[in-house]
């Protein structure tokens, strides 16, 4: 089967690598809010402020990494940030023991997290693009996909029972012992890579920062894609929130039927990853990501007719299981065209630059659709996004664009 394609031992290692951080992560998902609340007995106000402040001032912080990660080696990046990451996130722990934790410290790792996040992205997409040849790339995106939508389904009810049995903490110290897993993995890699040289000895640094966005802009295929991913994410992301003040307030539900409720859909993203090669065969690449692209779109405006009890969860369930799947398919497909479509001497500063305006686009939405839901009602708020999502299949590409990052991959690892 197609989908069962052998990657090779080194994609193996690094697939092995992702899989135990998402796993980590997905444990450790809601832990900050939960040890906001309960360990520092924070209110609305600065729950909010630490979900939205520490992805935008991390988004900030990441994007001077662009052009740092371009012109070193990728590996050692990726192993950098893992440490890194374990580290903050270790800090937390170990401040609570010596009853030292402060609002402040949270606020600053999970800044330093999410800077480090986008950095291992954008080497791990260029990593990917060097170590596996071009037909190999939607399967090894399909892949991290399914594992990321896996890692969901299994990660917040797991790690919810380990806060509830051992301790509002037990979910930071397990993820952050998963990236000083992933960065053993990514160590066994093992090869040879050469070290990336500048193109232009005496280029200057502001270029070097906006090169990724440049190049996004000035692509005809990736530009409407980009913008379309800034509105559909932030649209999406900015209504979580909003969702769980009406479940958990007015609606009545339960923290376990809240978590089902959103946890049992994203089986539908392992699917839609799974179906990703099998349709792009069958009907083009440019085809499905327009399509899933467009269908994502329809599901959410659902969400704002949802009521109390049975019905209500069944609601959710469906246009999450929707969504979820849209997504699943669409983005390994997003992912590779990406690569396709840019030279390997720019995928760093391109995926850097994609990262630090999407979680900019999310952080500012979310504060906005906060003010929002303060003025005209939660509810409004929530349909006004399902409405404006509508909008953005208008934002996709309508015309196929050739690949630009075809080259002769000079940078192949041996």
């Amino acid at each position: 089967m197609a989908g069962r394609r052998a990657l090779g031992r080194r994609f193996g290692w690094l697939w092995a690598a992702y899989a135990v951080s998402a796993y980590g992560t997905g444990l450790r998902f809601g832990a900050f809010s939960v040890i906001a609340v309960l360990v520092l007995h924070s209110g609305p106000t600065q729950v909010a402020a630490l979900a939205a402040a520490g992805r935008a001032v991390g988004a900030l912080v990441a994007v001077p990494l662009g052009p740092w990660v371009e012109f070193r080696r990728k590996r050692p990046v990726m192993v950098a940030t893992d440490l890194i990451r374990c580290a903050a996130l270790l800090s937390v722990p170990a401040a609570y023991a010596l009853g030292r934790l402060t609002f402040s410290q949270l606020l600053v790792v999970s800044v330093a997290v999410a800077a480090a996040d986008i950095a291992f992205r954008a080497a791990g997409g260029a990593y990917l693009k060097a170590l596996l040849p071009p037909e190999d790339l939607l399967v090894a995106n399909g892949r991290f996909e399914s594992t990321t939508w896996t890692a969901t389904v299994v990660g917040p009810p797991l790690g919810g029972a380990a806060i509830g049995m051992f301790g509002p903490m037990t979910t930071v110290v397990a993820d952050a012992l998963s990236y000083l897993l992933s960065a053993l993995g990514i160590r066994a890699i093992g090869g040879g890579e050469p070290r990336p040289a500048r193109a232009t000895a005496h280029r200057l640094r502001g270029a070097e920062l906006l090169e990724g966005w440049r190049h996004i802009l000035a692509h005809p295929v990736l530009r409407p894609l980009f913008f379309n991913a800034l509105a559909v994410n932030g649209l999406i992301m900015a209504t979580e929130p909003l969702l769980a003040v009406l479940l958990l307030g007015p609606l009545g539900f339960a923290p376990w039927q809240y978590g089902l409720a959103f946890a049992a859909p994203c089986v539908g993203g392992l699917v839609g990853a799974r179906l990703a090669r099998r349709l792009v065969t069958r009907f083009g690449l440019h085809k499905v990501m327009l399509t899933s692209g467009a269908l994502r779109a329809c599901w959410p405006v659902g969400l704002a007719f949802v009521g109390p009890g049975l019905p209500g969860i069944a609601l959710i369930i469906a246009v999450q299981l929707g969504l979820v799947t849209c997504c699943g398919l669409f983005n390994p497909v997003l992912a590779t065209y990406r690569l396709d479509h840019t030279d390997p001497d720019r995928i760093a500063r391109t995926l850097t630059a994609w990262s630090v305006s999407t979680s900019t686009a999310i952080a500012a939405l979310t504060a906005a659709w906060g003010v929002l839901a303060a003025v005209a009602g939660t509810r409004t708020a929530i349909a006004a996004a399902g409405v404006l999502l509508l909008a953005t299949p208008l934002l996709l590409p309508r015309r196929e664009s050739a690949p630009r990052g075809t080259k002769e991959q000079a940078a192949h690892l041996a």
